[in-house]
């Protein structure tokens, strides 16, 4: 065998490689679009159309405090914890409440 046939061999190897790799990442990144678009639509049948103003605004300063707050959104309303459709005010309470949570959990390290 010639080197010029093993060398195609491993470029074909490395093709085929590279190809299934990208099939991959494709199926990754149409689940995750997937799942963004099914949580759009949730978040549309619980919130009013003022609290998810409200929300892409906190998402465009805050991505992923917004990201928990929807994730929270979404627990509470399929546990029946609060009444539905969420309002503007009522999602204010929930931002303050876990505005709080976090600053709770905030560590700061002072040295002396």
């Amino acid at each position: 065998m010639s080197s010029d046939e093993e060398l195609e061999r491993i470029r074909q190897r490395r093709m085929v490689e590279l190809q299934a790799q990208r099939a991959q990442q494709d199926q990754t990144t149409q689940a995750q679009a997937d799942a963004e678009a099914n949580k759009q639509a949730v978040l549309r049948k619980i919130l009013t159309p003022e609290a998810r103003a409200r929300l892409q605004n906190v998402k465009l300063v805050r991505p992923d405090f917004a990201e928990q707050v929807e994730h929270q959104i979404i627990q509470v309303a399929q546990t029946g914890r609060v009444p539905l459709p969420i309002t503007d005010d009522l999602l204010k309470r929930l931002l303050a409440e876990l505005q709080s949570q976090q600053a709770k959990r905030d560590i700061s390290i002072r040295r002396v």
